[in-house]
């Protein structure tokens, strides 16, 4: 557990941002991507982010121990409704194109496989971005927080403050919706 900072001496600053940055720093890669999912652009994501760092070290003494990840999550998560919140009128949604564009830039080619499967699987990685990204918010929110980041259910409930019954209910919704639209889409 990271000593919490609560001296009144000149270094205080700089000991609540050092705190910050080691509960913070090991996690920014997660909170980027669930925002850049969330937020569908990653010129907001890195926005977002920034503003919640900021608001973390504002709120460095809240942190009493325990999951840090689920912490920080859980402040990007605030900053984002918050962001949502002020954001004018209705965000004009990506195109294809974009999605299919922001999906491939961390997906490193494969020498073991054909063209043919590289291309079929492409396919499918973009079909299945596009499906994501168009079920509802706290539906592609908790899939992302379970399938992506790899957080408990605990870890969810924790973060979106509900019981761990409602994160598995919401779950089990979220990937029902996505099997039927993969089955539809793919029905043609």
């Amino acid at each position: 557990m990271i000593p919490s900072s609560r001296s009144d001496g000149p270094n205080a600053t700089d000991d609540k941002v050092s705190r910050i940055e080691a509960l913070v720093l090991p996690h920014l890669d997660a909170a980027y991507n669930l925002v850049r999912w969330l937020a569908h652009s990653e010129q907001d994501a890195a926005d977002i982010v920034h503003e919640a760092f900021l608001r973390a070290v504002r709120y460095a003494d809240s942190f009493q121990g325990g999951n840090a990840r689920a912490w920080w999550l859980a402040i990007v998560r605030s900053t984002y409704l918050t962001w949502v919140s002020k954001a004018t009128g209705s965000r004009a949604p990506l195109s294809l194109e974009e999605v299919t564009k922001a999906g491939d830039e961390d997906q490193p080619a494969d020498p073991g496989r054909s063209p043919e499967e590289l291309a079929h699987w492409s396919q499918c990685a973009d079909m299945l971005a596009e499906l994501l990204a168009a079920l509802p918010t706290g539906f592609r929110e908790i899939i992302l927080l379970r399938e992506m980041e790899e957080l408990s259910y605990r870890e969810i409930a924790d973060l979106l403050q509900v019981p761990v019954g409602t994160v598995m209910s919401r779950l089990a919704r979220a990937r029902e919706m996505l099997r039927r639209a993969w089955a539809e889409r793919r029905a043609g």
